[in-house]
């Protein structure tokens, strides 16, 4: 039988899962890592045959209840019990749509961030615009301008991202979410098989089919022009376009990592007035 991404989803949350996770004395002498199939039925309150049905993909349909339930059993946070909702056909999914495009207004709004790195990604983290330091933030990578390829194809990234396995792994779990949200959607399918073929790091995490989506958080990177920088990343879904989000980096003021984007806009000033 064919697996299903409910079953595959179900597996590998409780094989990250640990007993001590959700509260359970952990005896020892497992023969697999993470929750037994009998303690995750016990902690959402179901029958063993039944969860095992669901993880075998012989039950597809499980109620809203049994999903929330679920979701409790496992601790996953908003994006995981959003994506287990989805994967069980309880959530709407955007139809496969061709190109992107950028919303006029949209684009606007990030020239009126002067001061903050700012674009816009497709629903496969291609780059679809940016404002001046946006674009001279990764003008570095000439090659791609999606950041799942740029983070596992190109090998200036492992120096760009200053912890680059974080970096993979939140791609990744991004990447899914949006996936989720959109399984038949070409460029979709496009850049997860491409990468499938080309990185054995992205097979290696993808297989471990964790989901969550760009919310705030710290990037370390290090830029091969201006050096060393801090930003907190801040993720925006937008919605008059479901699967494009708008990211916006910020330093913080009177820190070497604002005076480090104030050499980048410098620079990205100059760029744009040689062009």
């Amino acid at each position: 039988m064919t697996s299903h991404p409910l079953a595959e989803y179900l597996r590998a949350r409780r094989a990250a899962t640990s007993p001590t996770d959700v509260g359970l004395r952990d005896s020892g002498g497992r023969r697999v890592p993470g929750l037994r199939r009998e303690e995750v039925a016990m902690l959402a309150d179901m029958s063993v045959d039944y969860y095992t049905r669901l993880e075998q993909g012989r039950e597809r349909s499980p109620s809203p209840q049994m999903i929330d339930a679920l979701s409790r059993a496992l601790h996953l946070d908003h994006d995981g019990r959003e994506h287990l909702h989805r994967l069980a056909g309880l959530g709407p999914r955007p139809s496969a749509a061709g190109s992107e495009r950028v919303d006029p207004e949209l684009r606007r709004l990030l020239d009126a961030w002067p001061d903050n790195p700012a674009i816009v990604l497709g629903c496969a983290y291609d780059v679809l615009a940016g404002n001046h330091l946006g674009e001279e933030l990764f003008s570095h990578f000439p090659v791609t301008r999606n950041l799942a390829e740029l983070v596992f194809l190109d090998p200036a990234a492992r120096s760009f991202y200053a912890d680059w396995q974080t970096a993979a792994e939140n791609t990744v779990a991004g990447f899914r979410l949006l996936e989720a949200q959109a399984p038949d959607h070409p460029r979709i399918r496009e850049v997860r098989e491409g990468l499938h073929a080309r990185s054995s790091d992205f097979v290696e995490i993808y297989a471990q089919n964790r989901a969550a989506g760009k919310r705030i958080e710290t990037k370390r990177l290090i830029h091969p022009e201006v050096g060393p920088l801090t930003l907190t990343m801040l993720g925006f879904d937008v919605r008059s376009a479901p699967g494009q989000q708008l990211i916006v980096y910020h330093a913080q003021a009177g820190t070497a990592d604002a005076d480090a984007i104030s050499l980048l806009r410098t620079r990205a000033l100059m760029r744009a007035g040689t062009n």
